[in-house]
């Protein structure tokens, strides 16, 4: 079970470095490069999003079935099994949301990067016709 979990932290990572290049400033002769590889990769990095919402559910199922440890029914080495599962369950959350928001993040910043160039080569022609 914790491969899934490398692979939505390396996905999640991988998102972010890209949303940095491109948000950088200075990095205008790698910026068409790095465009055209995002784009490429968008649809890809789009299996994040149900895969995201697959291990959300995962997440909710293993909440619903762990045993409860409340009260004095509880030995103290299941009190803090039961206290390390709930902090796993809630860093899990937290990966999850992170990847879906760089996701997003990703794709918004793509979108409006590409669409600043076509309006530069826009200005540009316009310039050169004058």
């Amino acid at each position: 079970m914790a491969l899934e979990w490398v692979v939505l932290g390396y996905t999640a990572g991988a998102e972010a470095i890209m949303v940095l290049l491109l948000t950088i400033p200075g990095l205008d002769g790698l910026r068409k490069g790095l465009i055209a590889v995002t784009r490429n990769l968008l649809k890809p990095f789009l299996s994040v999003v149900p895969f995201c919402l697959f291990l959300l559910m995962d997440i909710y199922w293993k909440y619903e079935t762990r045993p409860k440890c409340e009260g004095e029914s509880c030995t103290p080495s299941e009190h803090l099994r039961h206290q390390k599962s709930i902090m796993k369950s809630q860093r899990n959350a937290i990966l999850i949301v992170a990847a879906l928001v760089f996701y997003w993040l990703l794709y918004s910043v793509t979108h409006l990067v590409v669409k600043v160039e076509q309006l530069n080569q826009r200005v540009q022609r316009l310039k050169d016709r004058e």
